[in-house]
């Protein structure tokens, strides 16, 4: 019987929260072609000359607010889901990041001189988006046919809308939820308008048509916009939420060009000029909490909605190691198991 793997994907974190550690981890991070999508040179410069001079300084400063004595709260959080998630299944579990540590490289090759034969490749992103779920998958596929062309291999495919991934997202904010709120917003992480477009094979529909994401349209399969728009949907017809309880966000903008609306930041000041008292935020688009959950909105957010007027701001965690989203994962592996 084939040997069988699963393999689990996430972001990553620099090393440390030492500026050079994380210039490098940027530096990698923004010269991905699906995540700057300029040319070759044009990115280079970008990176190079305008971004990393300013921002890595920066954003070390905004790690180090987050950073926990035993390390990334990102990686520290993946690696305890990767070890409750071997603990329900009976196959090897393995984790590796886009960018940093665990490389996808020595993770794969790990894997190979292991005697992997058949991998499950899990990327713990729940929509679709060219700069995170396609750029790990190629990232994964690369370094397969590179080392190991023979190997099957099974993908988890964007489960936005999956009902158990929706209960797993209501049963980790449940509590939260249930001690009331003015306010609820959806805040997923941003993405530049062009994004959208270069994803729609038609050319024709995203960002194109009104009511685009409500249309139903083949584009669907690789729009992130209408894929947090569905999961907003289902999730709060779930939690039984009316659209005066909640407004969707996106968050984390980086340059001039046109990003996706309504902005979170200027969204948190404005809700916060109003008066509203009790805020709830949610992240949607991450399954474990990081520097856009745990820094750009219950540290930044919060000052940003509080110093306008508003009352207090309240992160819902991710799911993290909520047992729901632990069972979610351990359930999918179980049925690809079962399938070979």
């Amino acid at each position: 019987m084939a040997k069988k793997a699963v393999l689990l994907l996430n972001l990553g974190s620099p090393a440390s929260t030492k500026v050079g550690d994380v210039r490098r981890y940027l530096r990698e991070f923004l010269m991905d072609s699906r995540v700057i999508d300029s040319p070759a040179f044009q990115r280079a410069m970008v990176v190079h000359l305008v971004i990393l001079p300013f921002r890595a300084k920066r954003t070390a400063e905004a790690y180090r607010q987050i950073w926990r004595p035993d390390g990334s709260p990102l990686l520290i959080m993946s690696s305890r889901q990767r070890d409750l998630v071997q603990a329900e299944v009976e196959t090897t579990v393995a984790l590796a990041m886009r960018y940093g540590s665990p490389s996808i490289c020595e993770v794969v090759t790990g894997l190979v001189d292991d005697g992997v034969e058949e991998i499950f490749i899990m990327p713990l992103y729940p929509q679709y988006a060219m700069s995170s779920y396609e750029t790990v998958v190629v990232r994964v596929m690369e370094e397969i046919q590179r080392l190991k062309p023979s190997m099957g291999t099974t993908l988890l495919q964007p489960f936005y809308d999956d009902p158990e991934y929706v209960d797993a997202l209501l049963q980790s904010s449940e509590s939260y939820l249930k001690e009331g709120f003015d306010k609820l917003i959806f805040s997923f992480h941003g993405l530049p308008e062009r994004h959208l477009r270069k994803s729609d094979t038609s050319h024709a529909h995203c960002l194109s048509t009104a009511g685009c994401c409500q249309n139903n349209h083949p584009a669907h399969a690789t729009c992130y916009r209408h894929q947090c728009f569905k999961t907003v949907e289902k999730f709060t017809e779930r939690a039984d939420l009316s659209p005066d309880n909640y407004l969707v966000t996106f968050q984390s903008r980086l340059g001039r060009d046109p990003w996706l609306r309504p902005y979170t930041e200027q969204t948190l000041d404005t809700l916060g000029r109003d008066g509203v008292g009790k805020l709830l935020v949610m992240c949607p688009a991450f399954v474990t909490d990081c520097l856009e959950t745990l820094e750009e909105i219950a540290i930044r957010g919060k000052s940003v909605f509080e110093k306008a007027g508003g009352g207090s701001l309240t992160l819902i965690p991710c799911m993290n190691d909520h047992s729901a989203w632990i069972q979610f994962l351990a359930g999918k592996i179980k049925k690809w198991l079962e399938r070979k």
